[in-house]
């Protein structure tokens, strides 16, 4: 019995500084060697504001509208393909946008194009992300079918990863899509 309560109590003080820690907190940086404080390199003032640089390259850039652009990638010039819910079929009216999408291509042939698949919250993980590889692959082959080149051609399922939980049916209806991403490289 002795022996017991020993090992607890042991167990007992063994835990408290584990869990306890340090509790000394960090000191903040001085002030005049921040960012945004004093008069350090590159300080950012009420005075200097109308001097920043823009920002380089590897940084999304907006075009127009939700275009956005970065060094490796164009988002957003062409529209979403949209499903409905539990499909990769893809519906007539959607058609004319990867036929957009087959045009562009064929006009700029530098470019290749990223398929992302996306599906709305329900249903497993596992399973969103093969419906959303499902109609990623369906629109690479409806563009193969309109004459684009299968290397030109990546799909990249997100499954149900963004997707808004217990969203409306107009939020779900566009979280059912497949994303045209420009690769630029």
């Amino acid at each position: 019995m002795k022996s017991i309560s020993r090992k607890l109590l042991i167990a007992l003080v063994g835990a408290t500084l584990i869990f306890a820690g340090c509790t000394k907190k960090p000191r903040p940086a001085p002030v005049d060697t921040t960012v945004t404080g004093g008069p350090a390199a590159g300080a950012v003032s009420p005075e200097n504001l109308g001097n920043l640089t823009t920002p380089s390259a590897g940084t999304l850039q907006p075009r127009s509208g939700d275009v956005i652009e970065d060094a490796d990638t164009i988002r957003g010039l062409l529209k979403p393909v949209y499903f409905d819910f539990d499909s990769p079929a893809i519906k007539r009216d959607e058609r004319a946008k990867i036929t957009d999408a087959a045009d562009y291509l064929k006009k700029n042939p530098q470019y290749r194009m990223m398929l992302e698949g996306h599906c709305d919250w329900r249903g497993t993980s596992e399973y969103n992300l093969g419906l959303g590889d499902r109609r990623a692959q369906s629109v690479r082959q409806f563009l193969q079918d309109l004459g684009i080149a299968k290397d030109k051609l990546e799909t990249n399922s997100k499954g149900s990863l963004g997707a808004t939980e217990h969203g409306s049916e107009d939020v779900m209806a566009k979280e059912r899509r497949v994303d045209f991403v420009i690769l630029k490289k």
